[in-house]
């Protein structure tokens, strides 16, 4: 499913979107929309020249070892059946990978942290080291973790600007979280960031 084009002009200054972020512990029951979900993948992933290569965080070597997915809750997001969902970035489209609202599951693996089902959206930052890791050796593997936190930060900011809040989850089951979400065993989950309306 090919996603709304992204803004590259907001509102909110970067100083202000830094200064007002919190992590968020509790969500309104509250849709965000299709536009905002494409806003978010577009800030973690998203190619920012014509040739479709380079992209929103900076990566080692520009060998992108990381993969975004999205959890959306049932009536979490206008216009997306609930589901887990993978980001493709060269065409800012989405690809459905296992149907359903996986949001109880999803906190149950997570140390059965449940304020994480009341969020509309949860995306989930993986890395599939062997990208970078045949060219860096070991090192790579320190590099896709500095990603995923370029990429986390990002996320962080633009739901600020877009009048949304975020969570950000480490402690979960990996095997869980995969099995869950049907997604390839070489995808290791490193994040997970609940995100909607501020409760």
């Amino acid at each position: 499913m090919k996603l709304p084009c992204p803004r590259i002009e907001g509102g909110v200054s970067v100083e202000e979107a830094i200064n007002i972020r919190r992590t968020i512990r509790s969500f309104k029951h509250e849709r965000i929309t299709l536009e905002q979900l494409s806003q978010l993948f577009w800030a973690g992933q998203g190619t920012t020249e014509e040739s479709g290569y380079l992209r929103a965080a900076p990566s080692g070597g520009a060998l992108y070892p990381i993969d975004l997915y999205a959890v959306v809750k049932g009536e979490g997001v206008e216009g997306i059946r609930p589901g887990a969902y993978h980001y493709e970035s060269k065409g800012h489209s989405i690809s459905l990978i296992e149907e359903g609202d996986l949001t109880n599951q999803i906190a149950r693996a997570a140390l059965s942290q449940m304020w994480m089902e009341t969020a509309p959206l949860s995306m989930v930052i993986t890395a599939e080291y062997g990208r970078i890791c045949s060219k860096y050796g070991e090192r790579g593997v320190r590099y896709a973790m500095i990603e995923a936190g370029h990429i986390g930060q990002n996320i962080f900011l633009q739901a600020e600007s877009l009048g949304l809040g975020v969570g950000i989850v480490g402690a979960f089951n990996d095997k869980v979280i995969i099995r869950t979400l049907k997604i390839p065993r070489s995808h290791e989950p490193l994040l997970i960031m609940p995100i909607g309306y501020k409760g």
